[in-house]
């Protein structure tokens, strides 16, 4: 019986152990203060950044955990923590109520876009638009990227505009580019 608890021991240990050094292996981004794995979903490194609590307990919210998980692939406009404190007073706090799931879930899928669009093709896209590319996102909406220097923007529609800060958030299913401001769909 000893033998056998030893041998499993050696077993989960060895499991572990290579885990880690797949992990360790894998090119990461740092994002709030965590490595973010390639061979993980969305919201498996969403949860590790601290510069995306809100983010999470938003995506929480409104019931999206499942489809984050998902498969997709999908490419997500991630909003800090400080660009939803740049919303007006009082606004996530009601956004987060149960009463108002369907309009966060909105605002949410606003900042995601259908398939894996890397920094690489985004820029590909805004040259191909002579200077602007149009997305479609998740929610119906269009977002609008255009290039200032070496930076992506987006403009929302209604003339908000955010900055990717971080680029290239690579994901088991799809990529997430940090943005500095939250953008909203029409209301």
């Amino acid at each position: 019986m000893k033998r056998i608890l030893t041998s499993a021991f050696a077993v989960a240990c060895l499991f572990l152990a290579s885990t880690v050094a797949a992990q360790t292996k894998e090119k990461t981004v740092e994002v709030g203060g965590a490595a973010m794995y390639p061979s993980k979903n969305i919201v498996a490194n969403a949860v590790n950044s601290k510069d995306h609590t809100t983010l999470v307990a938003a995506v929480k919210a409104a019931g999206l955990v499942e489809t984050l998980q998902s498969a997709g692939p999908f490419t997500v406009f991630a909003p800090t923590n400080e660009a939803f404190d740049m919303l007006p007073k009082g606004t996530v706090e009601t956004l987060l109520k149960p009463e108002n799931k369907g309009k966060l879930a909105g605002i949410l899928t606003y900042h995601v876009v259908s398939g894996k669009v890397d920094a690489a093709t985004l820029v590909g896209l805004i040259k191909a638009g002579n200077g602007t590319a149009e997305l479609t996102t998740v929610a119906g909406g269009k977002l609008y990227a255009t290039l200032k220097g070496n930076k992506v923007m987006l403009r929302d529609e209604n003339g908000g505009m955010a900055t990717v800060t971080i680029k290239d958030v690579f994901q088991s299913n799809g990529v997430i580019h940090v943005i500095d401001h939250v953008v909203l769909p029409k209301s």
